[in-house]
C-alpha cells in the first residue's frame, strides 16, 4: 500500500513552496554581507554602557559615530538604531538614510529634523515614539540591561524614500542595495 507517484510529487511540491515561503517571511533585515567596514563611537566602546548624556535621562542627544573602510561603490549610508529588549518588542530609536558616501562620521547631537542639510541632505525617519530623529535609551526601571544596536548600511544608491518613514519602509527601500553593514552595540539600564 504505497503512495501513488502523483501524490508524492504533489506533496513534495507543496513542501518546497512552504519552505520558500518560510525563507521569504524570515527576512526582516537586508542580508549581512562580508566586509571590513567598522562602526565606532568616541562616546562608548562596543558592548559598553551608553553615557547618560545620550539617553532619555540625560540630554537625549545622539552619540557621535565614526566609520571606516566602506566597500567600493558606496554611494550612500543608512543607519538604524534599535532595542530588541523592549517590553513590547523591538523599539526603534533612530532611522537615518541618504548620508553621502564620502561621509565618515556623524557629530554628537544630530538635529531632530526631517532633513539634514549639514549632512549632505540626509533624511530621518520616525522612531517608535513616533518622533523624527534620535530618541535615546530610556528602558523601564528594573527591566534589566537593554542592548542598543546601531547598524550602518553601505548602499550602492541613495534611497527614494520620504522623510518620516518607518523602519519597515526603510528596510524595504534598502533591499538589493546593501553592499555591507557594520554594527556597534551599547547597553543601558535604569
Amino acid at each position: 500500500m504505497g503512495t501513488k507517484p502523483g501524490k508524492a510529487v504533489r506533496r513534495a511540491a507543496r513542501m518546497l513552496v512552504l519552505a520558500a515561503a518560510l525563507a521569504v517571511a524570515t527576512c526582516d533585515r537586508p542580508p549581512p554581507t562580508e566586509a571590513t567596514m567598522k562602526l565606532t563611537s568616541p562616546a562608548f566602546a562596543n558592548g559598553a554602557q551608553i553615557p547618560v548624556r545620550h539617553t532619555g535621562e540625560g540630554d537625549d542627544c545622539s552619540p557621535p559615530l565614526e566609520w571606516a573602510d566602506p566597500p567600493e561603490g558606496t554611494k550612500a549610508f543608512a543607519l538604524i538604531c534599535d532595542d530588541p529588549d523592549a517590553p513590547r518588542g523591538t523599539w526603534d530609536h533612530w532611522l537615518l538614510w541618504n548620508l553621502p558616501g564620502a561621509l565618515r562620521k556623524l557629530p554628537e547631537g544630530v538635529p531632530t529634523s526631517k532633513t539634514l542639510p549639514d549632512l549632505g541632505g540626509a533624511v530621518q525617519g520616525a522612531n517608535s515614539w513616533p518622533k523624527i530623529g534620535y530618541g535615546g535609551p530610556m528602558p523601564p526601571p528594573g527591566h534589566g540591561t537593554h542592548h542598543y544596536h546601531f547598524v550602518l548600511y553601505a548602499l550602492d544608491a541613495a534611497l527614494d524614500l520620504k522623510p518620516g518613514a518607518a523602519k519597515a519602509a526603510l528596510q524595504k527601500a534598502m533591499k538589493g542595495h546593501v553592499l555591507a553593514e557594520a554594527r556597534l552595540m551599547g547597553t543601558y539600564s535604569r
